[in-house]
């Protein structure tokens, strides 16, 4: 909380870099490089505005986009997003949802989430847990159709 959205997408990278031989010879290039980089992350979750606000003077839509502009920001191949709308409204989560699709091309992303409607909104392929095991797994329309499983039935039946 005592960071702004800004140094909170640049804090893993400046962290790393710490740990670099020649991290005191190109400090400053170094976080030119990493606020650019962040300042861009920003930009891309709609967020250019807010990047010197803290996390109190930011609403609960946009603590997500910052959250997942600082996950970005590490480059990752994969994005894990747990229960990553649960908390935000119905149009908030659209805007999530919307944002996470733009960027389906540069990443994979695991969306785990209870809410059966979203799944079948966002997801390409859904696996079904149920005790830390998989019961069913395929698309969409295959696991949330005609579900095979009781565990499924009784997510889609509890609306969930």
């Amino acid at each position: 909380p005592q960071y702004t959205a800004l140094e909170n997408v640049m804090l893993a990278g400046e962290l790393l870099a710490k740990e670099q031989p020649d991290y005191k010879a190109n400090k400053k290039a170094i976080h030119a490089q990493l606020e650019a980089q962040a300042r861009d992350l920003l930009a891309q979750m709609g967020l250019s505005e807010r990047a010197g606000h803290y996390p109190h003077q930011l609403s609960g839509g946009q603590q997500q986009r910052v959250a997942i502009a600082r996950a970005l920001a590490m480059g990752p191949k994969v994005l894990i997003c747990d229960e990553a709308t649960s908390a935000l409204d119905v149009t908030v989560q659209k805007e999530i949802l919307d944002l996470l699709r733009g960027l389906e091309g540069d990443l994979a992303i695991l969306f785990i989430c209870h809410d059966i409607s979203l799944v079948q909104q966002f997801c390409h392929r859904v696996l079904v847990m149920h005790r830390g095991e998989i019961v069913e797994q395929g698309t969409p329309d295959e696991v949330i159709c005609r579900p095979q499983h009781a565990y499924t039935r009784h997510l889609i039946d509890s609306g969930l």
